[in-house]
């Protein structure tokens, strides 16, 4: 009977999720001719193509992209057995500093899982505005923290994503292409300051309408048509839309920002490498 290499799969999936070979071999330290080769073993013996030649780029197919769905599924298996038979268990607590924008989106896909596989970890989590999460004189309040920082700042914390910042809104209400309404977090936000700073440079009119530091209080304030925000990619949640397209032309490009991990836990790092994972993981899918 035929069976499929995992580790074949595995960097399959990695150069879908990272979209090329290049970086995924630099992902999972190999060379890009030893990835080619895996991928070639693979379409060998499906008897597939996987990928196809567009210029200078090798783009999933059809075939490839079916092939994906199964492969994670089969991977996340694969994982979810090594992670519940890990021996010690885990125990002890852990605490965790986040964007609140992330706390909505990001922890609701990981904390259950998390929880599962080491149910003798206690999580405190507090949200709140990066700039606050990393000074000095909080460092010995969290073992992990997740935070956003400008791609000029130099940080000795862990580069996970470099995400795009896009603006975020309700795209049913109709926006004034000469008077742009903001709904932001208060000063100190690496988002407010970014906005700010890009309107600035051009002529289109702009007012702060609304101010919250959690996402929660924003969305509401957005849905009843206060106005727009900016977010990175990665965090939007469902209730808003990026605003894309010709109808918002006049908002300026918001460019990139890092999204970086800060490891604090001396007293636990097993658990705060196990969290890691789940959160690089979440944050790449």
């Amino acid at each position: 009977m035929k069976q499929l290499s995992l580790d074949n799969l595995r960097t399959f999936v990695t150069i879908i999720e990272l979209g090329g070979f290049a970086k995924a071999g630099e992902q999972l330290g190999r060379s890009q001719p030893a990835v080619s080769i895996q991928i070639k073993k693979l379409e060998e013996q499906i008897g597939k193509r996987l990928f196809d030649k567009i210029g200078q780029r090798q783009v999933v197919n059809y075939d490839g992209q079916q092939l994906y769905q199964k492969a994670k599924a089969i991977l996340d298996i694969n994982d979810d057995i090594f992670r519940q038979f890990e021996q010690p268990a885990l125990r002890g607590r852990l605490r965790l500093g986040i964007p609140s924008e992330f706390a909505t989106t990001l922890l609701p896909s990981i904390i259950g899982e998390f929880r599962k596989v080491y149910p003798d970890v206690t999580l405190e989590v507090t949200s709140s505005l990066s700039k606050h999460l990393l000074t000095d004189s909080k460092k010995h309040d969290y073992d992990l923290v997740l935070a956003l920082v400008n791609p000029s700042e130099q940080t000795q914390g862990e580069l996970i994503l470099e995400d795009e910042l896009v603006w975020v809104g309700d795209s049913k209400l109709m926006m004034s292409a000469t008077n742009v309404s903001l709904v932001l977090a208060p000063d100190g936000c690496v988002y407010r300051s970014r906005v700010i700073e890009k309107l600035k440079q051009q002529t289109t009119a702009w007012r702060i309408t609304y101010t919250n530091a959690d996402l929660y209080g924003l969305i509401p304030a957005i849905n009843q048509g206060l106005g727009i925000t900016a977010l990175a990619k990665t965090s939007v949640p469902d209730a808003l839309d990026i605003l894309k397209g010709p109808r918002y032309k006049s908002l300026p490009d918001l460019g990139k920002i890092k999204i970086c991990l800060f490891n604090y836990g001396t007293q636990h790092p097993q658990i705060c490498a196990a969290l890691s994972q789940y959160i690089k993981s979440g944050l790449k899918k």
